[in-house]
């Protein structure tokens, strides 16, 4: 009996060290993950606990721009942090709509306003994207890069022939004659149109005042710009687009000499939070790149950024070639 209640005591022992370790593992998996969380969540590179290496920061504009909480945020993370020394802002995108364009410049520009900041177009800069770019006092973009489309757009599709076809009729009732105009279900009437052609003016004229403060150019020189089209980064230093040619090391050697950034800094990434929210066509995406598919699935991604936008509302700061002329 003496021995089994030794045995038994000795068994209970080994329970209460055993737990204990295994709450000490628990808590130490728990530490190192967020530990990395929060590495990669300031691409920063840490050297002990609380010490962060000076640095660039790099912010990458890509695909559809459509407003981002996630970036907005980004934006002021880098901002506040001490170990950032400037920011280069790496732009290759086609625009979006005018409020997610909009919510990003001033969002840059409060970082600008702190942090030395240079915009690189390493692609495209084009309308709303563009609209990002001027954030910065100092853009530089590669020779080939394109450049512009400084203008606005409104798109709505009109399926009402189709449904004549198919023998559909909408009907609504309405507070007023323009509300809800247009509907794509009937023809546009010409105070409709008008209507929407003064909301595209004015935001226009918004768009060219930016340029203009931004880029110092007086009417003729806006003129020239401002007719919709895209220029290639050779063409649009001249025309005073852009402030210099080059790649990513010509923005960083600005930041340098012109700013007083320390020379020799590492250039880091820095990323926003992945967004909580499922897309049918993102998903998509994803599945396509499991499958090895990977033009399939940038395609796939843009078009969720680029349909979520276009959800959110406002007018398009993008520029979309057409199909090319079938002659």
């Amino acid at each position: 009996m003496a021995a089994d209640a030794e045995l038994l005591i000795d068994r209970r022992r080994l329970r209460r060290k055993l737990s204990l370790w295994r709450v000490l593992g628990i808590g130490g998996l728990v530490v190192a993950i967020g530990a990395v969380g929060y590495r990669a969540r300031v691409g920063a590179d840490t050297v002990g606990f609380g010490a962060v290496r000076p640095q660039i920061a790099r912010i990458s504009v890509g695909g559809f721009i459509a407003g981002s909480e996630a970036t907005t945020k980004l934006i002021e993370r880098v901002r506040d942090a001490g170990a950032v020394q400037g920011v280069v802002v790496s732009i290759s995108s086609p625009g979006g709509t005018t409020t997610g364009s909009e919510e990003l410049h001033r969002a840059l520009r409060g970082l600008a306003e702190k942090k030395p900041m240079v915009a690189f177009v390493d692609g495209t800069a084009a309308s709303g994207a563009y609209i990002a770019a001027i954030a910065a006092d100092h853009i530089v973009a590669r020779e080939t890069a394109l450049i512009g489309s400084i203008g606005v757009l409104f798109q709505y599709p009109d399926v009402s022939g189709l449904l004549d076809k198919v023998g559909v009729k909408v009907e609504s009732v309405k507070s007023a004659p323009l509300k809800a105009e247009p509907s794509g279900f009937t023809p546009t009437s010409p105070e409709a149109r008008a209507a929407l052609a003064a909301v595209v003016g004015d935001t226009f004229a918004w768009f060219k005042g930016l340029v203009a403060d931004r880029r110092k150019l007086d009417e003729k020189e806006l003129a020239t710009v401002s007719d919709g089209r895209v220029f290639s980064g050779r063409q649009s230093l001249p025309l005073k687009l852009v402030d210099e040619l080059g790649a990513e090391r010509q923005a960083i050697a600005w930041l340098e000499n012109q700013r007083g950034v320390t020379k020799g800094l590492p250039v880091r990434d820095w990323k926003p939070k992945a967004e909580n929210d499922f897309r049918l066509w993102s998903a998509l995406g994803t599945g396509a790149q499991l499958l090895g598919l990977d033009d399939l699935s940038a395609s796939l991604r843009a078009l969720s950024d680029e349909t979520a936008g276009v959800a959110r509302g406002g007018l398009l700061a993008l520029w979309r070639p057409g199909p090319a002329d079938p002659r």
